[in-house]
C-alpha cells in the first residue's frame, strides 16, 4: 500500500467527489482518549464552515505549556515525523496542584498516514529534574508527580501550564524524544459533557468491570467507615458490547484495580483508555453526529471549553488539516510492558522492561513498524 503523498491525487480533482466530511482530523481521534472531540471540518463546500471552525477555535483554552513563549508564531509549515502530547488531570479544587492521571504521547511518521498512540504508565519511577520556575529542586519519584512539581506558585494558586512545562521535560528524558510539536491539557471534568453531547460511546468491554467509585444509578459510593475503600453496590460493565453514557464512560476508564475486575492493574486501564479513544473516534466520525449541526455543536463547544492546547505557533485546526488523512483504523494502539520496582518490601512506582529501550530507538528513527513486527507484545488489540 502506497504512503500519503505518493501515488495518486486526493480531493475532487481525477475521480469521485471527496465527502465534506472526510476532512474531519486526527484531533478528533486522539484527545477523545480523554474525552475530547476536535471534529475540525477542512472542506469549504460546507456551509457555515469558517464559521464553525472560528466558533470552536475561540473555545479552546490556550496557554504556554512548553516555556517558550511560541503562542501565535508559526515558524513554518507542519511537516512530519512530530510528537505529541496528551495529559489529563482530574483537578479537585483549583487550589490543588495537579496530578497527571492520563499521559499519552502520539507519534506522526513523517509520511503523516498513520499514528501510534502510547501510554507512560502515571506510576512510572524516574527522575523528574530541578525546575527553578517552581522552586523544585529535583526527585526521583512517580512521573504523574511532575505536573504537580511544576505547577506550584508561591503564595498563588496552582499554575497547571507551568506543570505540563516540567511533565513534558520529564517525559523527554524517559523517551528520549528531543521535542514534543503540540501538547494538550484535557480536563477529565468536561469528559462527561462531550459523551453525552455525543449522545453516548458503544465499545467493547473485555470483561467485566466492576466500579470502585460508583453506585449502579451513578451516585458515589459511601466511603467506609474508618477508611480503606467503599462500601454499598457497585456499578458493574459486563463483558461484550455496551452503550456507556457520559459518567459510566468516565468512570470504566479510571478502573485499575484487580479486585474491580482489571487484572493487570494501571496497564488494563491504559489498554481500556486507548479501546475507548478507538470506539469514541468511530462514534464521533459516524453519521449521527457530523450530518446532525445541533449535535456537531454542543460536541464541539464541549470539547474547546475542556481543553488547553498549545502548537507551538499553530493552532489545533492547522494541525487538523495537517493530519486529516489520518483515520481510527491506522493509528496504531501500542502498550509498553513494565512491572513494578520495589525496595525493603516498599512500593515505589512501575519501570519499563528492557525492550522498551529499543522500541524508543525505533521511535527515533521511524523504525516502529519492523519494531511492531519484531515485538508482537507491543501491539495492543482492540
Amino acid at each position: 500500500m502506497g504512503k500519503a503523498g505518493s501515488g495518486g491525487t486526493r480531493g475532487t480533482r481525477g475521480g469521485k467527489k471527496r465527502s465534506i466530511w472526510q476532512g474531519v482530523p486526527l484531533w478528533a481521534k486522539l484527545c477523545t482518549i480523554f474525552g475530547v472531540v476536535l471534529m475540525m471540518v477542512s472542506g469549504t463546500s460546507l456551509v457555515g464552515a469558517e464559521a464553525l471552525m472560528a466558533r470552536y477555535e475561540g473555545a479552546i483554552g490556550k496557554a504556554d505549556l512548553f516555556g517558550d513563549q511560541a503562542a501565535g508564531e508559526a515558524k513554518s509549515d507542519i511537516e512530519g515525523p512530530l510528537n505529541i502530547l496528551l495529559v489529563g488531570i482530574d483537578p479537585v479544587r483549583d487550589d490543588r496542584p495537579p496530578l497527571s492521571d492520563a499521559i499519552m504521547i502520539l507519534h506522526v511518521p513523517k509520511e503523516m498516514d498513520r499514528a501510534y498512540l502510547f501510554s507512560l504508565p502515571r506510576d512510572l519511577y524516574v527522575e523528574i529534574p530541578a525546575f527553578p520556575k517552581a522552586n523544585f529542586n529535583g526527585s526521583t519519584t512517580k512521573l504523574n508527580a511532575a505536573m504537580s512539581f511544576g505547577s506550584r506558585v508561591p503564595d498563588g494558586k496552582p499554575d497547571a501550564a507551568r506543570g505540563f512545562e516540567l511533565l513534558a521535560l520529564t517525559a523527554q528524558e524517559v523517551t528520549g524524544i528531543e521535542r514534543f510539536d503540540a501538547g494538550a491539557i484535557i480536563n477529565f471534568s468536561g469528559f462527561q459533557k462531550i459523551v453525552d453531547a455525543m449522545g453516548g460511546v458503544t465499545m467493547n468491554i473485555e470483561r467485566e468491570v466492576r466500579s470502585r467509585h460508583r453506585q449502579p444509578d451513578g451516585k458515589h459510593r459511601e466511603g467506609r467507615p474508618g477508611g480503606g475503600g467503599y462500601i454499598g453496590p457497585q456499578a458493574v460493565y459486563p463483558k461484550g458490547k455496551q452503550h456507556l453514557q457520559g459518567w459510566q464512560a468516565l468512570d470504566y476508564v479510571r478502573q485499575r484495580y484487580p479486585e474491580n475486575g482489571v487484572p493487570d492493574g494501571d496497564y488494563g486501564r491504559q489498554r481500556h483508555q486507548q479501546q475507548f479513544v478507538k470506539a469514541m473516534a468511530g462514534q464521533a466520525l459516524s453519521a449521527d453526529v457530523v450530518t446532525n449541526p445541533v449535535k456537531l455543536d454542543r460536541v464541539l463547544r464541549a470539547a474547546g471549553e475542556s481543553l488547553i492546547f498549545s502548537g507551538r505557533g499553530h493552532s489545533v485546526i492547522d494541525f487538523g488539516l495537517a493530519l486529516k488523512d489520518i483515520r481510527p483504523g491506522n493509528i496504531q494502539m501500542i502498550k509498553l510492558p513494565g512491572g513494578g520496582v520495589m525496595q525493603n518490601g516498599k512500593y515505589l512506582g512501575e519501570r519499563f522492561e528492557p525492550e522498551v529501550d529499543d522500541f524508543f530507538v525505533a521511535l527515533e528513527r521511524e523504525l516502529l513498524d519492523p519494531f511492531l513486527l519484531e515485538h508482537p507484545k507491543f501491539v495492543n488489540k482492540g
